[in-house]
């Protein structure tokens, strides 16, 4: 399985299960990994024969500023949910973190992995 990676992708969100924490938007970090087989593309040197990762990129801030979640487990779904459906990933692989949100701890969050 070949991969494309994304990684310490910023983006701002509300999410948090006190509605205060959700009153305006916070940087979440993700950092991810999309399976797909990318054996035409390295043949065809063609955009349209693999996942475009800018795309994907905006896809994710566009989704993510239009949304809340409680919980970064829900938050990772979605996130998940967009790239299988929207790019055709055969699977993909999501690191959500929180910097900075509990004193003492650098961040905090969650890794999951879904299949198509």
């Amino acid at each position: 399985m070949d991969t494309i990676f994304l990684e310490q992708v910023k983006v701002q969100t509300k999410l948090g299960v006190p509605e205060w924490e959700r009153a305006v938007p916070q940087t979440v970090i993700l950092d991810i990994e999309i399976g797909y087989d990318f054996s035409k593309a390295c043949h065809s040197d063609a955009i349209e024969d693999t996942i475009d990762y800018g795309q994907v990129a905006v896809r994710i801030r566009e989704t993510l500023a239009e949304h809340s979640f409680k919980l970064v487990e829900a938050l990772g779904e979605h996130v998940c949910q967009l790239i299988l459906q929207e790019f055709k990933a055969q699977n993909v692989k999501l690191k959500v973190s929180k910097p900075g949100i509990l004193p003492g701890l650098k961040a905090l969050g969650i890794t999951i992995y879904r299949t198509a």
